[in-house]
């Protein structure tokens, strides 16, 4: 799948591949609702308004619509808060960022000669924390049936004994590696103590009533930076093209507990362990946008627009440990502490997201207010890891395919102007990308928010309610148990626009 690179943090690496999964494709495949207080106050229904500086990201045609020059800077603070139920338990974790939210400029320049129906062109650009990865999960339970010693006999199975007994870490690919963290830390034996021997069992055990945990911290950002061109036919068609430029830095700390008051045995058994793994993906991207509105009428407005595919080169590097008790009937708890101090870091690869459709329509009522409806449509089983010949990656090209979909995401918002006060709400939904439609649920959002506007300078404050539903197993093979999750974001966002 990818080479290996070396890097000397306090060991060196010599695996082959990392083993990427869906939910590593769906991370960067999905945006969340970012942007200016207008902007997210209407739940992000811009594409047939623009004027915002935000709807540059829906509709790039949006720009054309602004009069006048104008700049500002918004600030998110974002909280949320994950309820999980694993078989019984009910536990809870939270999570509170500040983030820079959006920033950017419009500049327009107008063609006063009347003849010319090309009568104005806006550059703009843009930066937006299209995703915050910042969040905390723990979950807790007594699982009445099965061990993460799965997770290590669906690895190990099949491997030769002398590669896991006989090489360093460091020399091993990555489903090696798995099979070595089992063995060194005694969850799993060879069938027979031969260097042929390809088959393992489970030191865990049997009876059931696993009292698991499992932790969840992630940091890190999506961004994207735009860089936009529009112009306008006599103030009734407006096209408009973006080019960005996408950056993510991802960390995942992942913690899983076990432990189990089974009867001993007269050999050793696992009486508990912990399984700690590290993630660190980094790199950029780069994908277009096309988009045009329409005034129908003065009042109503048409838009559509496409996102193309975001083209990604990432790196992952990963670190693991483990931690073992093992104890015999009649004999002394021994301790196996399995931490080899290698950080892999792998050659880059091509994330290939999927591309987006989104259609608009809006009604402005002159100076008092608006509607404004999109509908956006994105098939997430079209993401792909490339070379897509490689054979470690066609693996999970098929996955992504049978387990991911098309989905709809609509957003409706409306904004009613008192003087120089707005009013303003918004709703959204996104239908689940899993076909199961239970491994990610369906997204609801609400939205409401309010703005000043005090001549050349505009002051808007939003808040958005979010939540979803998932159940995603903790580990991906050999043990994919899951807890169910309730996850329940709020945000508020404050921008300050100037006018030039």
């Amino acid at each position: 799948m990818k080479k290996i690179l070396f890097l000397l943090i306090t060991g060196l690496t010599a695996s082959a591949s990392y083993s990427q999964e869906v939910s590593d494709a769906l991370r960067y495949s999905q945006d969340n609702l970012t942007g200016t207080a207008r902007f997210r106050a209407m739940s992000g229904a811009f594409g047939a308004v623009g004027g915002d500086l935000s709807s540059l990201s829906v509709n790039p045609a949006g720009s054309a619509v602004f009069n006048t020059n104008q700049v500002g800077i918004s600030f998110s603070n974002q909280n949320i808060k994950n309820n999980s139920e694993y078989f019984g338990t009910q536990t809870s974790d939270k999570e509170n960022s500040f983030i820079l939210n959006q920033a950017g400029g419009v500049f327009v320049f107008k063609d006063r000669n009347p003849n010319n129906g090309w009568n104005k062109i806006a550059i703009g650009a843009t930066y937006e924390n299209t995703n915050n990865f910042n969040n905390d999960i723990f979950s807790a339970g007594t699982n009445p049936t099965n061990s993460v010693d799965g997770y290590f006999l669906e690895f190990a199975n099949g491997i030769p004994l002398q590669d896991i007994d006989g090489l360093d870490y460091r020399d091993l690919n990555y489903r090696e590696q798995q099979a070595y963290m089992g063995y060194w830390g005694h969850v799993i034996d060879p069938v027979t103590n031969t260097p042929g021997n390809t088959q393992y069992i489970s030191n865990v055990p049997a009876g059931g009533n696993y009292y698991q945990e499992n932790e969840i911290h992630t940091r890190g950002y999506n961004s994207k930076v735009g860089f936009n061109i529009a112009t306008s036919y006599r103030d009734r068609l407006y096209l408009g093209a973006n080019l960005n430029v996408h950056v993510t830095d991802y960390r995942r700390s992942t913690s899983f507990y076990e432990d189990n008051s089974n009867p001993l045995q007269p050999y050793e058994t696992i009486s508990n362990l912990r399984f700690n793994n590290e993630l660190y993906t980094y790199g950029n991207g780069f994908s277009f946008q096309l988009g045009a509105i329409g005034k129908v009428t003065d009042a109503f407005r048409l838009g559509v627009a496409y996102e193309s595919n975001t083209w990604y080169e990432l790196y992952d590097e990963t670190s693991q440990s483990i931690y073992t008790t093992r104890q015999a009937d009649g004999g002394q708890p021994l301790n196996a502490n399995v931490n080899p101090n290698i950080v892999n870091v792998y050659e880059s690869y091509t994330l290939q997201t999927p591309d987006k459709w989104t259609f608009s329509a809006a009604y402005v009522f002159g100076k008092s207010g608006l509607l404004s409806v999109d509908y956006a449509v994105k098939n997430y089983g079209n993401a792909k890891f490339k070379p897509t010949n490689d054979a470690g990656f066609r693996g999970i090209n098929s996955d992504i395919n049978n387990n991911l979909t098309s989905t709809g995401e609509l957003r409706i918002g409306g904004e009613y102007k008192i003087n120089q006060l707005s009013l303003r709400a918004g709703y959204r939904f996104e239908g689940s990308p899993y076909k199961n439609g239970t491994t990610v649920g369906d997204l609801t959002s609400y939205s409401g928010g309010l703005g000043y506007n005090f001549g050349g300078t505009k002051l808007d404050l939003a808040y958005s309610y979010l939540e979803r539903k998932s159940n995603q197993g903790f580990f991906a093979t050999g043990f994919t148990d899951g807890a169910n999750l309730s996850s329940k974001l709020n945000n508020v966002t404050l921008t300050l626009l100037f006018e030039l």
